[in-house]
């Protein structure tokens, strides 16, 4: 069994859910039969991570850049997320779990959009844990808009140019008011970020696990939020300093 410090929980653990194809491609199954089985382990995650006191859990559902896959899986993964915001509603609501959506959501199907309102305006008062999807998500998209934004803004006289800092840009991006992820999660092995929250995982420590998405469960989870309870964090400064901040925090 892993011991996990129940006291030392990452506050925020984000998610690059990679491997459904080739999960599937190993098994001489169609790609969506393996989206299908990872929709099982975004059900076992979401379980664990609630059960475990984990404030914040992002996931990335759907890259700007998986649109340019064959139409017939977008069109899958898109049925795939209208049907389990439909059925999960009533979990969400009987654990607390607040649902949020970060990405260019207006490409998404009409059917998709008005699901994802529906199930946000519904779970907006829950305070048990809060659930972000990436979809139709790019960070360099993210950083451009927020920069888009803020430059009006300015154009308009609204903002000082000398005022614009780290604080204004992060409360013009699609996480305003979430916390910075502490783990980042990839499953499959690959080793990069693939356009994923560029902004917000500055200090962000990364594991990276060969498991493929459908096979990435509640122990993996659980060796993952291990692996990161053993690292030291220090934030540039040296270890007995994180250590001596570490110690007031926990006072």
């Amino acid at each position: 069994m892993v011991e996990i410090d129940k006291e030392r929980l990452p506050r925020h653990v984000a998610i690059i859910m990679d491997g459904n194809g080739r999960w599937a491609t190993q098994r001489g199954l169609t790609r969506i039969t393996g989206h299908r089985r990872g929709k099982q382990s975004v059900q076992e995650i979401v379980e664990t991570a609630r059960r475990l006191g984990i404030p914040y859990l992002s996931l990335y559902a759907f890259s700007t850049e998986n649109w340019l896959r064959p139409r017939e899986e977008v069109a899958a993964l898109m049925r795939f997320l209208r049907h389990f915001l439909a059925a999960e509603l009533k979990k969400m609501m009987r654990n607390g779990i607040r649902l949020l959506a970060i990405g260019n959501l207006r490409r998404l199907p009409r059917e998709v959009q008005t699901a994802l309102r529906q199930t946000i305006e519904d779970t907006r008062n829950n305070t048990g844990m809060t659930v972000i999807l990436a979809v139709s998500y790019g960070a360099r998209e993210e950083l451009t808009e927020a920069a888009r934004a803020i430059a009006r803004k300015v154009r308009r006289g609204d903002i000082d140019p000398e005022d614009v800092d780290q604080d204004l840009v992060a409360s013009h991006l699609g996480t305003a008011g979430v916390p910075d992820p502490d783990l980042l999660i990839r499953t499959s092995g690959e080793m990069r970020i693939s356009n994923f929250l560029l902004w917000q995982i500055a200090y962000t420590e990364i594991y990276v696990t060969d498991t493929l998405w459908p096979d990435f469960r509640k122990r993996e989870f659980l060796d993952a939020v291990a692996h990161f309870q053993r690292r030291e964090r220090r934030f540039g400064r040296t270890g007995e300093q994180a250590e001596r901040e570490r110690l007031r925090a926990a006072h």
